[in-house]
């Protein structure tokens, strides 16, 4: 878990907070083992070395471990590695299993290329490519045990190492200790290298007395000459790689270069008995790729530029030769811009990563390529060679004998034939060019028939191929094409589940709920959804997919589906303000029997079908509403491959018009350029027939006739890139079909279904838009019995607008603390709501029972009295107080909950009482009671005396008496101090004068 990795990180730092390098060095660990640049037992072994002494972590780290690996500490600092299969050893000096070399040797090696290389990172990252093949392919054969062959053996690996680190001698040296297999069975490999090593002139029985002592002899010479086990080993591995015909004559040259280099006579020997030859001639050939990486070093940003992305070469780079351009080539070819793209981090372009299946596309075409290329290149000789062969037949024997051959073989590049003779005679080919030169009369005949079978045999091997590639292109053609497919099945799976759907609904509710709270208003009302039906005719083939469905479910009871029916054909489209299905004759029959129950809960919506704005009115819980959620995306998935049909249609009849009146032609439907490039094979549908076709296709997926794989290219083959919003059909009329089988089931929901049939005959379940307000009071009504139902759950309100389309907008209600007060009465509420509502409205019994008995208490109705016969200073004070009443009445803001008499008062808003005269009265009351102002200060006196007596001592009594009279205290303006005691509201207190010099006033 994520929370013990993080504490293990915590341990760590805690251990060695002294010592930061070792933290940072276990980060560096853990990011080459995430990027796979150490295996498992590797990072076991580091982390091992690094905490050594500290056992606990060492143990902890099996958080970080795959499942089959285990570390296990012992009290001698041996550490117990279980992988799986085996068990491991790690000493204080590293893993005792036999390994050569320790990995932190390894780490140092690899950081000692990436610093010698620094300057050339494609050296580095060639290196790191070749240690992760082969390590990959070690993996792979040690899960399949002896059943597999490793594809790169460490002869292949060290060939590649030392090709890649050419006069690199003591990296090429110690690389070779991270190999220690290659050294196996080398004396008997090198017996078979020199039976290979003979020329042409030597025999076998020559080679096998030649080796008996010269050779031996040669390789005491070289062991002894470089005085290093490792370097020698290494000569003898370059030597092996050789005998498995890995690398060529030429390429163990350069390879044993920084072992023999040094010493002239023996690699004058060496080339000798290995027959190579330098050619000098073949030095004037050009390159055939610029290996200097002079391109790599040009700085394009200060380069001329052309555009936004080209920039211009500097005239001090000079271009490669090319021998094969004609006056024309150089004409029109580019060699002065080259592209140079800029991103910009404003930049709108997103690129997306190819797919599989385009990868396969991408794959064929390579290969086709390639095959094209070779193919194209050894019959540009042939036809070379023909011309020279036609002028040599013309010729005499003395012309022929004269007669010699360019570089170019009589044709205009060198390069092109050099590489189709290199391909077919490969270490041979320096020797056969060299014929060709010297005596073309006799080596191209020879060379020109071998080229021919080649042909042949190429050509035979294309048409195996092009089948192969066929097959390919036909099955991945449209898949490639599909980039929203790929994820489109997983991620909708995840949206057509009932949380999602519930929690998108409440994440709205509950952002809105936070904005209101941030802003200090009201709780905002209205919808949280709003949904559109865009084609009411579609509905019909929603119901037809998932009755389809329904009458195929056995777990359903017979009763159930009649239900579910009814909701499907009559219940759904008169919320739609659409027509209704048809039921079967039986079903007929049994409907007349339910007239009642059906009657009461269609007859208002029916009536609403020929009225322009009207509106439907319902209450649902959960289950309704995943339900409603899932027809709708049901019917917008339909209506937009409808809609695609149609287009495709009306597309496939334009062109057909443009065709035939502007060239004159009749296309044929398998006149697709898809199909004539044999990407897709031809379709039996008509376009006009696609979307009747996906519905049968449907059908027969939900019945399990199809496979869903046939299923997907059927409809891409119909719909191209616009089919995946098909693919999980079958999951969406499966989860339909659920909440279906819930809705008629369950308890809550069938009676969330009676009580919008019994309000619905007292018209609180919709009607006309211009006479809504007139049913405000029942449709209340409604939603208090919906909620006070559905306490325990959501409650949704939902209303069906009919308008030019059908809009079904979706409000969760806020039930949680309105029903926190128990439920009331819905006569009383009802009342309670009109008499508060209507300012003017007192019914007559009210009246009635206020004239005979005021609600006021007497002892306030006397203190009203003798206010109304105050002074004019009381009523002076009672026009300011009224005044100040005015001003701030309208601060305060309270909301009434709608199913209880709760009045809740809005945050920040405030108001307050004012008696008029109680200012005046508290001001009397002073003056005439002395006795209780007395008493008062007595109580206050006596409550100060003892919190002085718990908490001021002597000293600090004294200190504040000083301080007062401003005796002792440094650095105050001089002045003098009286106390003068004084009665004041009848008690006696002391009251301070302070006296200043003249430039102050007295205090």
């Amino acid at each position: 878990p994520v929370e013990d990795a993080l504490s293990y990180l915590d341990q760590v730092k805690l251990q060695f907070g002294s010592h930061p390098q070792v933290y940072n060095d276990f980060l560096d660990i853990m990011k080459e083992f995430k990027s796979q640049s150490i295996d498992t037992p590797g990072v076991i072994s580091r982390v091992s070395q690094l905490f050594k002494g500290h056992p606990d972590l060492i143990m902890g780290f099996n958080t970080f471990l795959p499942p089959g690996y285990k570390i296990e500490v012992q009290t001698n600092d041996l550490v117990n590695v279980t992988t799986p299969g085996q068990i491991h050893h790690i000493t204080p000096h590293g893993i005792s299993n036999n390994q050569p070399v320790e990995f932190n040797h390894a780490i140092s090696y690899v950081n000692k290329i990436k610093n010698r290389f620094q300057g050339q990172p494609n050296i580095y990252k060639s290196f790191l490519e070749i240690l992760h093949k082969y390590q990959k392919e070690q993996r792979n054969a040690k899960e399949a045990g002896g059943s597999y062959t490793p594809a790169l053996t460490e002869q292949e690996v060290y060939a590649e190492v030392a090709q890649l680190f050419k006069n690199q001698e003591d990296l090429l040296s110690e690389f070779g200790q991270f190999l220690p297999d290659a050294n196996s069975s080398v004396v008997s490999l090198i017996e078979k290298k020199l039976k290979l090593m003979n020329i042409k002139d030597s025999s076998m029985t020559d080679a096998g007395k030649h080796g008996g002592g010269t050779e031996s002899l040669f390789f005491d010479k070289v062991r002894k000459a470089l005085r290093s086990a490792e370097a020698y080993d290494n000569f003898l591995r370059c030597l092996i790689i050789f005998n498995e015909e890995i690398i060529s004559r030429a390429e163990l040259v350069q390879l044993v270069v920084p072992f023999l280099g040094k010493f002239p006579e023996l690699f004058t020997w060496f080339k000798n008995f290995l027959g190579y030859k330098e050619i000098s001639h073949l030095e004037t050939y050009p390159k055939e790729r610029a290996t200097e990486g002079i391109a790599m070093e040009i700085d394009y940003a200060s380069c001329k530029r052309l555009g936004s992305s080209y920039r211009a070469l500097p005239k001090s780079y000079q271009l490669p030769k090319c021998t094969g351009r004609t006056s024309l080539c150089k004409e029109v070819l580019n060699d002065t811009w080259v592209s140079f793209p800029s991103w910009s981090e404003d930049s709108t372009f997103v690129s997306s990563k190819k797919t599989q299946y385009e990868e396969h596309m991408y794959r064929c075409e390579d290969e086709r390529f390639e095959l094209d290329v070779v193919l194209e290149t050894n019959l540009a000789t042939i036809r070379v060679l023909e011309v020279v062969q036609k002028k040599l037949s013309r010729m005499s024997a003395e012309e022929q004998a004269k007669f010699r051959l360019d570089n170019t073989l009589g044709g205009c590049s060198e390069i092109i034939h050099r590489k189709a003779i290199q391909r077919i005679y490969g270490d041979k080919a320096l020797d056969i060019i060299d014929g060709l030169k010297k005596n073309p009369a006799v080596s191209v005949p020879i060379v020109l028939k071998r080229l021919k079978l080649k042909e042949d045999e190429w050509r035979e091997a294309q048409r195996g191929f092009n089948k192969i590639w066929r097959e390919q292109n036909e099955k991945y053609y449209l898949k490639s094409l599909d980039h929203q497919g790929i994820n489109f099945k997983q991620n909708d799976t995840k949206v057509l589940r009932s949380k999602t759907l519930l929690n998108e609904i409440e994440s709205i509710f509950d952002e809105r709920q936070e904005q209101a709270s941030e802003d200090n208003s009201t709780f905002p009302s209205g919808p949280h959804l709003t949904l559109t039906y865009e084609d009411r005719q579609i509905l019909e083939d929603a119901a037809a997919l998932i009755i389809h469905h329904v009458k195929r479910q056995s777990s359903i009871n017979k009763e159930d589906k009649y239900k579910i029916k009814q909701i499907i054909y009559h219940f759904i489209p008169d919320m739609l303000f659409s027509q209704r299905g048809v039921l079967s004759d039986a079903e007929e029959d049994d409907d007349e029997e339910d007239m009642d129950l059906d009657e009461g809960a269609t007859s208002t919506a029916q009536r609403l079908h020929s009225c322009e704005d009207a509106y439907n009115l319902l209450y649902v819980n959960n289950n309704w509403y995943i339900f409603l959620r899932l027809h709708h995306t049901l019917c917008s998935r339909l209506i937009r491959l409808y809609v695609q049909a149609e287009r495709q249609i009306e597309e496939d009849l334009r062109e057909r018009e443009w065709e035939r009146e502007v060239l004159g032609l009749k296309r044929n439907k398998n006149d697709n350029t898809a199909i004539q490039l044999r990407l897709k094979e031809p379709m039996d549908i008509e376009v006009e027939d696609y979307y009747s076709a996906f519905l049968e296709m449907v059908r027969n997926l939900l019945d399990g006739n199809m496979e869903a794989s046939h299923y997907e290219d059927s409809l891409r083959e119909m719909f191209t890139i616009h089919a995946y919003i098909a693919f999980t059909m079958d999951k969406l009329i499966q989860n339909i079909v659920r909440q279906l089988q819930h809705i008629v089931s369950e308890e809550i929901c069938v009676q969330v279904t009676e009580l919008y049939l019994s309000e619905s005959s007292h018209s609180a379940t919709g009607g006309s838009l211009l006479t809504q307000s007139s049913r405000a009071p029942a449709e209340m009504s409604y939603q208090r019995k919906a909620e006070q139902l559905m306490s325990d759950e959501n409650c949704f309100k939902l209303m069906f607008t009919k308008n030019r389309n059908v809009q079904l907008t979706v409000e969760l209600l806020d039930t949680e603390e309105e029903n926190s007060d128990g439920p009331m009465e819905i006569e009383c509420w009802s009342d309670y709501v009109v008499r508060y509502l209507s300012a003017d409205f007192t019914s007559p019994d009210l009246r009635d029972h206020l004239s005979q008995k005021p609600v006021f208490l007497p002892r306030n109705l006397r203190r009203i009295r003798k206010c109304q016969r105050g002074c004019e200073s009381q009523e002076d004070a009672a026009k300011d107080g009224g005044r100040k009443e005015n001003a701030d009445s309208m601060k305060m803001e309270c909301m009434f909950k709608l199913n209880s008499y709760k009045m809740v008062y809005v945050f920040k808003s405030e108001d307050y009482m004012y008696r008029r005269t109680a200012l005046l009265r508290a001001q009397q009351v002073q003056s005439h009671t002395p006795k209780m102002s007395t008493r008062l200060h007595q109580r206050f006196h006596a409550w100060t005396q003892r919190w002085v007596k718990e908490h001021v001592t002597r000293d600090m009594a004294a200190e504040t008496s000083r301080w007062l009279m401003g005796e002792g205290r440094e650095g105050l303006v001089p002045c003098s101090t009286t106390c003068d005691p004084e009665t004041l509201h009848f008690q006696r207190i002391n009251k301070y004068r302070v006296q200043y010099g003249s430039p102050h006033k007295s205090q």
